[in-house]
């Protein structure tokens, strides 16, 4: 059967196969990439061997942008619904999110140093791009702040979910700021390339590596995704606050997982 991403966080021999599957994918991509990258792309023509930085720093960049839009349709699913699942789908984005800007902003201010000769700017890229990663590690901090102070845990409890969500899908207005800042605003930072809306002007080869690191950074991120949300889940039925996970066969009848679930959990004397 097809993976999907309820197998890669099921706790459960599937959910295992089918991250070690995806960790081999992303192993795989990133290896590609790397060979694209430092050996069958040409080196670029102003900026020479510096534009090999692109490779990490723009699929930091756009893999930060999906973790981010995850925030917002998480963050709305839990609204509409009111399952504590896309909670914790919506932290584990945030999370991700903040790590790849950071990323993305260490990567871009290494390159700017090479070929702007200076480590930062007041570039408008730059600048939202910094206010990008304040207001998801804003986002963390106020999900931290809650908890301490409901007592509830993160991930488990409507008190924190509610505001938290109600955050990241105002944070997501930042993302379309940062992406068409080069655009709005007069800005050293080079506008879109393969987004252009001429044909790119690129080369074939550095495209194909470009596309590569994309997809690699993407499938990473998915791993550390499921992994993540895994993880949360772990800890808090290991606290009581979550059912602990089933492990029963895929194709265990509903009516059988349900009465599993009605059961109530052994005493211990």
């Amino acid at each position: 059967m097809p993976t999907t991403t309820v197998d890669l966080t099921a706790d459960n021999p599937r959910g295992a196969g089918a991250r070690r599957t995806t960790a081999w994918i992303a192993a795989g991509l990133a290896a590609a990439a790397g060979l694209a990258g430092g050996i069958l792309a040409p080196a670029d023509a102003l900026q020479g061997q510096a534009q090999r930085l692109m490779y990490l720093h723009v699929p930091a960049a756009w893999v930060a942008y999906l973790a981010f839009a995850l925030v917002f349709a998480a963050s709305t699913a839990h609204l509409i619904g009111g399952d504590l699942r896309w909670d914790r789908v919506a932290r584990a984005g945030a999370e991700i999110g903040v790590a790849l800007t950071a990323a993305a902003v260490g990567t871009g201010a290494l390159w700017g140093h090479l070929v702007w000769g200076t480590w930062w700017a007041w570039d408008p890229r730059l600048v939202s791009t910094a206010l990008l990663l304040l207001v998801y590690a804003g986002y963390l901090a106020l999900r931290r702040a809650l908890a301490e102070r409901t007592g509830g845990p993160d991930g488990g409890d409507p008190r924190i979910a509610r505001p938290a969500a109600v955050a990241g899908i105002a944070g997501f207005l930042f993302v379309p700021v940062v992406h068409f800042s080069v655009l709005w605003w007069r800005s050293l930072h080079q506008q879109a390339t393969i987004l252009a809306p001429e044909r790119p002007p690129i080369d074939p080869r550095m495209a194909l590596a470009l596309l590569l690191a994309v997809a690699a950074a993407s499938t990473a991120a998915l791993l550390v995704l499921a992994h993540r949300v895994l993880r949360l889940e772990r800890r808090l039925a290991a606290t009581g606050e979550l059912p602990a996970p089933s492990t029963a066969a895929a194709g265990e009848p509903p009516a059988a997982r349900a009465a599993a679930g009605r059961r109530s959990p052994a005493r211990v004397r």
